[in-house]
């Protein structure tokens, strides 16, 4: 992908690392960010050679949210046109969400709105511990609804009330506990951090961190009946006789790293 407001850069590790690169806007979405955000997540899906993907940000902050001018231009659009806008956002967010492989958030300066949708749709996320939160979209008559599944799913419905409704700016340390943020760090130990992660995820079977993934979807919200201990039984199994678990079991006991 070329420079645009949205880059992505791999290595030979198989290491992707997706960026806002918007900075004299402090990388505000606008239907050219989501746009360019889809295309590089529907990218990283698909390519097999991938095993971890980096969500990063060039600038002071992550990014401002919601670009002015681009409400603006939705303000005088016609209902039809900000639904097929609206669900070109959501469509980014759930690719993002339900990436096959382990997705890790770097987070530095602010995070508006929207932002903190694409934080909690990662698997992880690590901050600076100066870096702000906010859900500031009542302020303009607005709601934060096509992030709400994910940041809801984070956080839970009590805090969300609270911070959907008060608009009031949230420090990295309260984001950590509420659940936005995996880790807090110094600015200096942001990148050190991360490449922790990807070293720690790049020692797992890529199939069974893509299932594992699967199975919490599947499993969040559901009875503990026969057909959720099936559908857990049946996954093991599978997964058990797969050349990935029979090569990772086989490494275990031979004590050796696994062919991945």
């Amino acid at each position: 992908m070329s420079k645009t407001n949205v880059t992505i850069q791999t290595n030979p590790r198989g290491i992707a690392t997706v960026t806002l690169n918007r900075p004299e806007r402090h990388n505000a979405f606008d239907e050219q960010i989501i746009a360019g955000l889809s295309e590089a997540f529907q990218l990283v899906a698909s390519d097999h050679r991938i095993r971890v993907m980096v969500l990063a940000a060039t600038g002071k902050h992550f990014s401002a949210g919601a670009d002015l001018e681009w409400m603006r231009r939705m303000g005088n659009a016609s209902y039809d046109d900000n639904l097929a806008d609206a669900e070109a956002l959501a469509n980014m967010l759930r690719t993002l969400n339900e990436l096959p492989i382990p997705s890790i958030a770097r987070v530095q300066g602010s995070a508006w709105g929207g932002a903190v949708g694409l934080i909690c749709c990662c698997d992880m996320a690590v901050s600076v511990a100066s870096a702000r939160f906010c859900f500031s979209e009542v302020q303009l008559g607005l709601i934060p609804a096509t992030i709400s599944p994910y940041v809801i799913a984070a956080i839970g419905p009590r805090p969300a009330k609270r911070y959907f409704l008060s608009a009031e700016p949230i420090t990295a340390n309260t984001a950590k506990q509420l659940g936005i943020l995996s880790d807090t760090v110094d600015e200096e130990q942001l990148d050190e951090v991360v490449e922790t992660w990807i070293d720690r995820l790049m020692k797992n079977g890529p199939l069974a961190m893509a299932e594992a993934k699967q199975l919490i979807t599947y499993i969040s919200g559901k009875p503990i009946d026969d057909q959720l201990a099936w559908h857990t039984s049946e996954t093991i199994a599978r997964l058990r006789v797969s050349d990935e678990g029979r090569e990772g079991l086989s490494a275990f006991l031979e004590k050796r790293s696994p062919k991945w």
